[in-house]
């Protein structure tokens, strides 16, 4: 492969260039070889310069993941003769790959695309570090609608789900569900085995619920203290009873001792279970507030229950 400098050919002009990080090169538009690669690129990737002879050694040693997108930016940005830049992944010579910038300034004489010159830069350590910083704002998204406690959707998650899918069956006229439950005497629960294992029994309550779900769709989440809701999209009354008695089932089931409660020697929760179709003008605060009503209801006669209630939109 020809091995000769950028434009103006002076050694000085060469020196400099290949004193750089950043790797230069240039390549001839009508025959699509490389004219000039400098040195820098052996001791980044491996390959040779006189390895990178046409347009081909620069498309094969890309990840295949970014080629057709780059080689097409690339080509439709050269054609116009618009400078531009990208970044993908260049493969190593023993098989690796490292980020790669490549910034491209087109030549153009009496109208026409001339050549490409440009500069390769290795941006391995900063795309480390925004893959890094993208981590760590996933992490602190999913924080901010967990609940620290329990691990499963807070109030600010929950709030977001019910105004979405209320929207969504205002506007399919299907039925939503609502489910609230209240863990009965808590207050007597932390008194009497203390708040360490009060925070268990809220964890091991907010898995047993969670294993209630009959549906990807049905959502799940803690309202505060001791009270958790269920939200169940496109649910009718008998499928949102079926729910609510597979909770109540499955609380039974993981007979957490309760000593202080008044109803039973283990640990229950009562139930407000409401379902609506909602109307353009219901909001979805007010379905809430219905079923906190039947939860009410539930606990004034006797806990350890459900109250069920289908509403008009």
């Amino acid at each position: 492969m020809p091995n000769f400098p950028l434009e103006p050919e002076s050694d000085v002009y060469k020196t400099l260039l290949e004193s750089t990080k950043a790797i230069p090169w240039r390549i001839d538009w009508d025959t699509m070889t490389f004219t000039y690669v400098g040195p820098q690129i052996e001791a980044l990737l491996g390959w040779t310069p006189q390895s990178w002879v046409g347009i081909n050694d620069w498309v094969e040693r890309m990840h295949p993941d970014d080629r057709d997108y780059v080689v097409e930016f690339c080509v439709t940005q050269s054609q116009a003769g618009v400078d531009h830049e990208a970044d993908y992944r260049a493969l190593t010579k023993d098989g690796g790959y490292v980020w790669i910038r490549d910034v491209v300034h087109v030549i153009r004489k009496e109208g026409k695309v001339e050549a490409l010159v440009g500069f390769m830069f290795d941006i391995s350590e900063r795309k480390a570090t925004e893959e890094h910083l993208a981590k760590l704002q996933k992490q602190l998204e999913e924080f901010s609608f967990s609940d620290g406690l329990t691990g499963i959707a807070n109030r600010r998650m929950l709030d977001q789900v019910l105004e979405r899918e209320w929207a969504q069956a205002q506007r399919s006229q299907k039925p939503i569900s609502l489910i609230l439950a209240d863990i009965d005497y808590f207050k007597q629960y932390n008194d009497c085995y203390g708040h360490m294992k009060g925070d268990d029994c809220l964890k091991r309550v907010a898995q047993t619920l969670s294993l209630a779900a009959n549906r990807p769709l049905d959502f799940i989440a803690r309202m505060g203290g001791e009270e958790f809701v269920w939200v169940l999209p496109e649910t009718d009354a008998a499928s949102a009873r079926e729910v609510a008695n597979k909770c109540q089932h499955l609380i039974r089931q993981a007979q957490i001792p309760h000593e202080r409660s008044q109803v039973s020697t283990w640990l229950t929760v009562s139930l407000g279970v409401g379902t609506i179709v909602p109307g353009q003008q219901t909001h979805a605060l007010s379905f809430v507030e219905k079923v906190d009503e039947l939860l009410y209801l539930a606990k004034h006669n006797g806990r350890k229950r459900a109250e069920y209630g289908q509403f008009g939109g």
